[in-house]
């Protein structure tokens, strides 16, 4: 494999310096993962119940200024690749891929806030949603870890989804929200994790809280895609 390159899940895309996964088909719970990828992350705040109101908060950030630190490359999966200082993710039709952070402290999001933006390259959000994935771990080369996913097209909505053993569920259903803006425009997701209550932000707007019932508490933030149309992220924040 060369030097720092490793294959994404599911032989997805080569990496450089991380750990990463990739899934098959979300709707029909069809998955596989495989392989790693690496990176660093960021700080966060925001208001509103469970807040970050604690007085001795630490942040960390990540603009995705530095190319050499989440994996990319193209696959039979997708393909992630940096672009103007933002992460870029594309799916192939059908299938779904999810980028871990890389295994470093700064990343783990244990009782913390994580924020990120994100927005569709050309307006054609992905049918099964994108988003940020929170308390990520690979098991048995099987990705476990919750995923808060928007479709920002002609009626936005949000859901939230658990992989646990390689399977995907729907823990919270399609959600209209009209907090999503549309098209081209840059969205913000936000999780406040505070012990297993988990608190969902859209664009600054609390939207729905579940509890942790998989029992995960902490892991690696990462980013979810599916389907073609081409998403990009940027300013991942982590506060604790």
């Amino acid at each position: 494999m060369g030097i720092g390159v490793v294959i994404l899940i599911f032989a997805i895309a080569s990496v450089t310096n991380s750990n990463n996964n990739n899934n098959g088909n979300s709707n029909t719970n069809r998955q596989a993962n495989r392989n790693s990828n690496s990176n660093n992350s960021s700080a966060n705040s925001n208001s509103n119940e469970n807040s970050n109101s604690r007085s001795t908060l630490t942040s960390f950030t990540d603009d995705f200024s530095d190319k050499t630190l989440w994996g990319t490359g193209p696959s039979q999966y997708g393909n992630i690749f940096y672009q103007d200082e933002e992460y870029h993710m594309r799916a192939t039709k059908g299938g779904y891929i999810v980028m871990y952070s890389p295994d470093k402290k700064d990343y783990n999001d244990e009782n913390a806030t994580v924020r990120v933006g994100l927005r569709s390259i050309d307006g054609n959000s992905p049918t099964s949603g994108y988003g940020l994935t929170v308390h990520g771990e690979k098991k048995t080369g099987y990705l476990e870890d919750y995923g808060f996913l928007i479709y920002n097209g002609d009626e936005p909505k949000y859901k939230i989804v658990l992989h646990k053993a390689g399977n995907e569920s729907k823990v919270v259903d399609w959600t209209p929200s009209s907090t999503i803006r549309t098209g081209t425009n840059p969205n913000q997701l936000e999780v406040r994790i505070r012990d297993t209550k988990m608190e969902f932000y859209i664009n600054g707007q609390f939207v729905t809280s579940i509890v942790d019932e998989a029992n995960y508490k902490r892991g690696r933030v990462g980013f979810y895609t599916s389907d073609v149309g081409e998403v990009a992220f940027d300013d991942l924040e982590i506060s604790k």
